[in-house]
């Protein structure tokens, strides 16, 4: 590659890093789930039969390695080039080590794990985990929240989707299509989403679809992509998936777009790889699921995501379903600091592409010279500084209240303690 600028770095590095594709090569052929239940509502449950098939991706790792010691990384651009080539690297070892012990020290490089400790917090995703289940556990125990009918065929959502899309990012520009092998409902890339074809839809899924996948990870793939001087914040590596998955996790429950039902989800994921981690196997952490109260067919797909490439025995796990909780406490963080430290700028270079948190502040000079723009496309929570200031004022406000302290009878001791005595004279002032 010899002496490089800048330009040309960002030029070259989609081409280096085009045939590391993660989810294609983790993903399991058809029929898999259907043997898989039939066997298992028989009571012969065994283990999926699924070929694990490494990637060799040697010439790609070089080919980035010899890239890193091009860029220079005193640059806040040709660190970003520099870590984002890296990343790659990283995800192209850890698809040539499937199966293996390294498969998940890789995957737990790229996406953390569940366990993962916050020092100055004093927390991890488990307990975040364990709380969003425990707090909803009681609600989905009663009758007072009824449940979401899935009943819109994959074509119809589609059919729906399309308008929505084009009138955001303009007509054609972005495409839905049909997808039978995806494990997830729905996966957004740069210029299309695809939709599982035999997947089910409910009302619900409309507007959380919309702003997780089209308003947060197409939008930030577009805008990386209209950069003028650095094309490369278009490109959806891996290192950027936790702020990716914080931004759009953040945007369902500022728009209400969030039940119950997918935050349990989200939250029976990470327990579902830490209980992986932990040595269960693939029918151990799929029962858990169905205890948990996830359909048979929902309980599968999940355990799926979780065992992609790593040993179904146990003891292994693909860790990136940890990165949506990770990613959303990291993005709301971040976000309520902003607004604290009057630096709202932060707010709009999260949409400016792909980045992480640490680039958004690290690029910050970038911007404000003007080098690099302001997104193009930004959703309307994120772009209403005054309502997302509230949101954000309130929420950290909110969270000094310990609950635990207290209960529904406090509100009517409160009430008594200031009732006035109708008995009692009341004295007016004169005002003499």
């Amino acid at each position: 590659m010899g002496t490089c600028t800048l330009s040309e770095l960002d030029a070259a590095l989609p081409g280096l890093a085009r045939k590391i594709r993660v989810l294609e090569a983790l993903s399991w052929p058809d029929g898999v789930e259907e043997d898989f239940l039939a066997h298992w509502r028989n009571g012969r449950a065994r283990l999926p039969d699924v070929e694990l098939r490494p990637r060799e991706h040697s010439h790609e790792i070089a080919a980035l390695e010899t890239f890193i010691t091009r860029c220079d990384q005193a640059d806040p651009a040709g660190h970003f080039l520099a870590m984002t080539a890296h990343s790659y690297a990283t995800a192209a070892r850890m698809l040539g080590a499937m199966g293996t012990p390294a498969f998940t020290q890789y995957s737990s490089a790229l996406y953390r794990r569940p366990d993962f400790h916050y020092p100055r917090l004093k927390l991890s995703m488990l307990d975040a985990a364990d709380f969003f289940l425990k707090t909803t556990d009681a609600l989905l125990g009663g009758t007072k929240i009824p449940p979401s009918p899935t009943d819109i065929p994959a074509r119809d959502f589609a059919a729906w989707l399309q308008p929505q899309l084009d009138e955001f990012f303009g007509e054609g520009r972005i495409k839905v299509l049909l997808d039978p092998t995806l494990a997830s409902k729905a996966i957004a890339g740069s210029s299309r989403i695809r939709l599982r074809a035999s997947a089910m839809f409910s009302d619900l899924d409309k507007n959380q679809l919309l702003q997780h996948e089209a308003f947060v990870h197409v939008a930030t793939a577009q805008n990386g992509a209209q950069q003028p001087n650095l094309k490369s914040l278009g490109l959806g590596a891996p290192r950027t998936t936790q702020t990716q998955e914080g931004i759009a996790t953040l945007a369902e429950l500022f728009t209400g777009s969030m039940d119950i039902n997918r935050l349990r989800r989200l939250a029976l994921r990470v327990l579902g790889i830490e209980q992986a981690l932990q040595g269960a196997d693939f029918i151990q952490v799929f029962e858990g699921f169905v205890e948990a109260g996830q359909s048979e067919e929902e309980s599968f797909r999940s355990t799926q995501r979780i065992f992609r490439g790593a040993d179904l025995r146990g003891g292994s796990a693909f860790t990136k379903d940890a990165a949506y909780l990770t990613g959303l406490l990291g993005v709301h963080t971040l976000l309520r600091i902003a607004i604290r430290d009057n630096r709202p700028d932060l707010v709009s270079h999260l949409f400016a592409g792909r980045l992480t948190l640490g680039d958004t502040i690290r690029l910050a000079p970038l911007f404000e010279s003007g080098w690099l723009k302001a997104p193009v496309h930004v959703p309307a929570w994120a772009s209403d500084l005054r309502r997302l200031a509230a949101n954000l004022a309130f929420s950290a406000f909110i969270a000094r209240i310990n609950l635990d302290a207290l209960d529904l009878e406090v509100f009517m001791a409160f009430e008594k303690d200031h009732e006035i005595d109708a008995s009692a004279p009341v004295i007016l002032d004169s005002g003499s």
